[in-house]
């Protein structure tokens, strides 16, 4: 989150604009993680944006170089499971959609 931001909703609206082009209404929170809970007190909020629309060019900071790749859901499970996708905070965020999405039950 930003100073700006009032919200961890709004950070991820606004983070999702920025840098994927991307705008959505429609927002889920997923789960809440804690990266390293052992010596950082950071928290991350996870989100599933549905009927994404792109509106805008993204708009990257200077130290950011982002690709967005458009993937059938399929294609982002068989990633994951083959270790396509191996950032942890990445995998779990895809479990708390997929969970939402009842594409994985526990």
């Amino acid at each position: 989150m930003e100073a700006e931001d009032i919200s961890p909703l709004e950070a991820a609206k606004r983070e999702l604009l920025e840098e994927t082009g991307y705008a959505s209404e429609h927002f889920l929170e997923t789960g809440i993680l804690s990266p390293n809970s052992a010596n950082h007190s950071n928290i991350t909020h996870c989100f599933l944006a549905t009927d994404v629309e792109y509106v805008a060019n993204s708009n990257l900071d200077s130290t950011e170089q982002i690709n967005v790749v458009l993937l059938p859901l399929e294609k982002v499970i068989e990633l994951i499971s083959n270790g396509g996708i191996l950032q942890a905070l990445h995998v779990c965020s895809l479990f708390f959609a997929l969970q939402k999405l009842s594409k994985v039950q526990l």
